[in-house]
């Protein structure tokens, strides 16, 4: 008998996990169910995470590093495995519907594999691995439960993410999330403003609606313009103040969401537009349905409805067979967009992806030169965009851990209701996070904003309340049942508003 497990014995107290996320922020927010599930099970929060009884890792596989950075980390557990045999780890997320049992193969100490479909059955999962003593591979092909009938462990006190759907129906030839997240399961309108509101009365003042394609939202139930109405029902939610959502596809943005946006007060003026590339001719080889052209009008039209809009976007350098010239067309749409910020990836092969068997793959030392003036440009932009709100005030919510250099300065940090990332000086007051204050802008660099003077005012929240005493939301499932076709309950009428 080890030591460790000497240990136990003699002090049978409840196990311990840790949770390891990598990738999007739907896997952020299956995390939160994966903390749900191991505590409603039984398990606590290890201190130590190196300590921890359970080691769950929940993984990623749209980057091209994301297999070395699992098994790098899966062998950098295997001395305390040996040196512990009672301790067991878990691979769940992306990677794992797609490399399924090799994951045991190449690493034999992983106890449980369990894929995107099947989140709920990871606690009866480690419990079968340990009474058999052997690996338990679970990867399911469907849906099992939709995932807001789990319990969800929330990591903040003011923000929460609410899934409005899983899976997508494109066919972009670069991505590979399709084949793992299956197709697209809407949930009904009034399941998730249920699950908002129940997150409000837990001191939430800002939630994110997330799914693959939001906007796409209505698709099981035939409203196209089902995403607008929900924007606008969450005008009506006393207590929340901030609405964001992530992310759209420009081929589904309709002129009602940009209308939803700019007349509901509690919904941020931040939009997430993923461009992707600027070229019609990369853009149709990446199975994007929509143009150079289409693209640049939806921009216009939010700017028009919304002259304070931050926009943000995504963009790959360097897919197979883009030329200068299409790579001159990015950066034309880069310079007429003018992003807040951007997410810039150098396009790597993805096993699986109709784009990793296309030819013309470009040279690395083509796709570094052509990323390196991508940023170069995006710097400046965003630069120049930051400086326009000197001397502007700003609402902030303020946040945990956005400021790595807090400590240093004395500043705290939040998010402006653009989404734009604030150093703010406290002057006098002391705030929490999840309080809001009010401030000037003092500097601007190309990715933050500082704001140097004393706060205009401090308004205190209950969830800065629940951060000061260590509070964090945990919900149980809201569920009305699994999506079925079919046209849902209208969704309840909305007062005027007007953006602010």
């Amino acid at each position: 008998m080890t030591t460790e497990t000497s240990a136990r014995a003699a002090n049978p107290g409840p196990r311990t996990y840790d949770v390891r996320t990598y990738g999007c922020q739907m896997n952020v927010h299956d995390s939160e169910r994966i903390s749900g599930l191991m505590e409603d099970a039984g398990y606590v929060r290890a201190a130590d995470p190196e300590a921890a009884d359970v080691v769950v890792f929940n993984t990623c596989a749209v980057r091209e590093n994301a297999d070395n950075r699992l098994y790098g980390n899966l062998g950098h557990l295997r001395p305390a495995k040996v040196k512990n045999p009672d301790m067991q780890i878990a691979v769940g997320g992306c990677l794992a519907q797609k490399d399924r049992g090799d994951i045991v193969r190449k690493a034999p100490w992983v106890d449980v594999v369990f894929g995107t479909h099947n989140i709920g059955s990871l606690p009866a999962l480690l419990d079968r691995a340990r009474h058999n003593e052997e690996a338990e591979v679970e990867i399911l092909e469907s849906l099992e439960v939709f995932p807001s009938t789990l319990p969800t462990k929330r990591e903040s006190t003011y923000a929460g993410w609410v899934s409005i759907s899983v899976g997508c129906n494109n066919t972009c030839t670069f991505c590979i999330v399709p084949s793992l997240r299956g197709k697209e399961k809407d949930r009904r309108p009034g399941e998730i403003l249920a699950e908002v509101r129940a997150l409000v009365a837990e001191g939430v003042s800002e939630v994110t609606l997330l799914g693959q394609n939001v906007n796409s939202y209505g698709v099981e139930f035939g409203d196209r313009l089902a995403f607008g109405k929900l924007l606008r029902a969450t005008g009506d939610i006393e207590g929340l103040e901030r609405v964001r959502f992530t992310s759209p596809h420009p081929k589904d943005f309709t002129d009602d969401v940009i209308a939803a946006m700019a007349e509901t007060p509690n919904v941020c003026h931040s939009l997430h537009m993923p461009l992707q590339s600027g070229s019609d001719r990369v853009l149709k080889a990446m199975r994007r349905s929509y143009r150079q052209e289409k693209y640049l009008g939806i921009i216009d039209k939010v700017r028009a409805a919304m002259p304070d809009a931050a926009i943000t976007t995504d963009i790959i350098v360097g897919f197979p067979g883009e030329t200068e010239e299409d790579f001159e067309q990015t950066l034309e749409v880069v310079r007429r967009a003018r992003f807040s910020s951007a997410f810039t990836f150098q396009y790597s092969k993805r096993p699986g992806t109709p784009a990793a068997t296309m030819e013309e793959q470009v040279p690395k030392a083509v796709v570094q030169e052509r990323y390196e003036r991508l940023i170069a440009l995006l710097e400046e932009l965003t630069w120049a965009e930051n400086k326009k709100l000197v001397g502007e005030k700003v609402e902030v919510l303020v946040a945990v851990g956005e400021g790595r250099k807090d400590q240093r300065t004395g500043r705290m940090s939040g998010r402006a209701r653009d989404g734009r990332l604030v150093h703010f000086a406290t002057g006098d007051t002391t705030p929490r996070p999840g309080d809001v204050v009010e401030t000037v802008v003092t500097y601007a660099a190309p990715h933050h904003l500082n704001a140097d003077g004393a706060p205009l005012s401090h308004r205190r929240t209950r969830a800065g309340d629940a951060f000061e005493a260590g509070r964090l939301p945990k919900l149980q499932g809201v569920s009305l049942g699994l999506p079925t076709i079919g046209l849902p309950a209208p969704l309840p009428p909305v007062a005027d508003g007007c953006s602010r």
